[in-house]
């Protein structure tokens, strides 16, 4: 099995937008939507103080989004209150707010779970950006000047079926089409066409299922390409060229967030949530069929808010006894240490970097199977001081840099081996 490359890099873009490199981080979980990045080149070790400031900006809103990352510009989603939830471009030399473009209103919380606000990543695809706003308000729109080509409404147009926590995907871009989950009984998945934004298919799945907090992602089995997502009642499988269902998996999606985004390595997926536990399903091709055979599930393996990656064969990812190291295809555990607690993770040069939820502090950890090697760790300076929630934003790498965001508040550190001394600038 291979996850699809499916953002790579365009040609004929605006000169003042450069193509997608490797060193970029486009989209949700970056360039493979996997979590890694292909850079080198990095601090193998950060001084006490951590890695060197490059800016940090405040302000720029609400809500829990990532940033992505193309040359230097930089784009995140972030709201204004709850009647205006904005795509923002910024400058990746010192933070500054390049353009702002409105995508809607905050999609409603229930009462039981109150943390309105912003949560998707825009997708960049070369002179073009895809957002959704967290109440289905999906846009598309110029990457250099934010001015918007077509919209949809996953609500009225898709007849769409959010969770309590309203919509928190990151639109995948694969080739000429964009798949994104609606959610509901007529639309549960959804293709467009990324031009025009006209449908494709639709793709009414079993149950009327609703649309969870996880985005999809790209797998090949036997020859047959399919889209994986983690929706409210399970994990699940369509056919890539017409939506229909293939395989479906439950037994992880017993919860009532099931946010991380799942992870491929050759024909396994793992899935996990807070309270439904974590498990992978092998998949097997058969007669231009795909079967889903549970391997293992296991309660106390990776299931944070922050995603899990997979490098070498090996799972990292947090839990409530903080970092883990698990073998991807049979679960067992080969090590675990609390670390920084439970984090977000992506990885970069060999190693490990995490952003916690509870304090919000940054760690560096060798990526080995053979324990816990802490390179580094530090704590942003000037956090934002009325957070709701916790620090869930991801950590996202790009060009030698490593941009902390968390709610309103962005930071950039370098990053680069060559510590090249830059001047710290605290903007607004």
């Amino acid at each position: 099995m291979k996850v699809a490359r499916f953002l790579a890099a365009a040609s004929g873009l605006v000169l003042s937008l450069p193509a997608v490199q490797a060193a970029d981080w486009p989209q949700w979980r970056g360039p493979e939507r996997n979590g890694i990045s292909q850079e080198k080149g990095l601090l193998s070790e950060w001084p006490k103080e951590g890695p060197r400031l490059n800016w940090q900006v405040k302000d720029l809103g609400d809500g829990y989004s990532t940033p992505s990352i193309v040359g230097d510009h930089i784009y995140l989603i972030a709201n204004k209150g709850i009647q205006d939830e904005n795509a923002l471009a910024l400058s990746a030399n010192d933070g500054r707010v390049i353009w702002t473009q409105r995508l809607g209103k905050v999609g409603p919380n229930t009462k039981q779970m109150p943390y309105p606000g912003a949560r998707s990543t825009p997708t960049a695809d070369g002179d073009r950006l895809y957002a959704l706003g967290s109440d289905g308000d999906l846009v598309c729109l110029d990457a250099k000047t934010g001015q918007i080509h077509w919209q949809k409404s996953l609500r009225k147009d898709f007849g769409g079926a959010p969770g309590m926590w309203a919509y928190s995907e990151s639109p995948l871009i694969d080739g000429d089409v964009l798949v994104c989950t609606p959610g509901g009984k007529t639309a549960t998945i959804v293709a467009l066409d990324k031009t025009s934004g006209k449908t494709i298919w639709k793709s009414p799945l079993p149950e009327a299922d609703q649309a969870a907090y996880a985005s999809v992602i790209v797998v090949t089995v036997g020859g047959i390409k399919q889209y994986v997502q983690f929706l409210q009642k399970g994990l699940a499988g369509v056919d890539a060229s017409t939506g229909k269902l293939l395989w479906r998996y439950d037994k992880t999606a017993k919860s009532l967030a099931n946010i991380p985004t799942a992870v491929a390595y050759q024909n396994y997926i793992y899935s996990a949530s807070g309270r439904g536990g974590c498990g992978v399903v092998e998949l097997k091709a058969k007669d231009h069929e795909i079967e889903a055979e549970p391997v293992y599930f296991n309660m106390k393996l990776p299931n944070a808010i922050g995603g899990s990656v997979e490098v070498g064969g090996f799972l990292y990812g947090t839990s409530a006894g903080g970092l883990q190291c698990v073998d991807f295809i049979t679960g067992t555990q080969k090590w675990q240490n609390h670390g920084i607690g439970v984090g977000s993770i992506c990885y970069a040069d060999g190693r490990l970097y995490l952003h916690g939820e509870d304090k919000g502090d940054v760690a560096l950890v060798e990526c080995s199977s053979d324990g816990y090697h802490e390179k580094g760790r530090f704590s942003p300076p000037n956090p934002p001081e009325k957070r709701k929630g916790k620090a869930w934003a991801y950590p996202s790498i790009a060009n030698g840099t490593l941009y902390i965001y968390d709610f309103g508040t962005l930071w950039s550190y370098n990053v680069k081996n060559s510590a090249a001394a830059v001047e710290t600038r605290v903007l607004r």
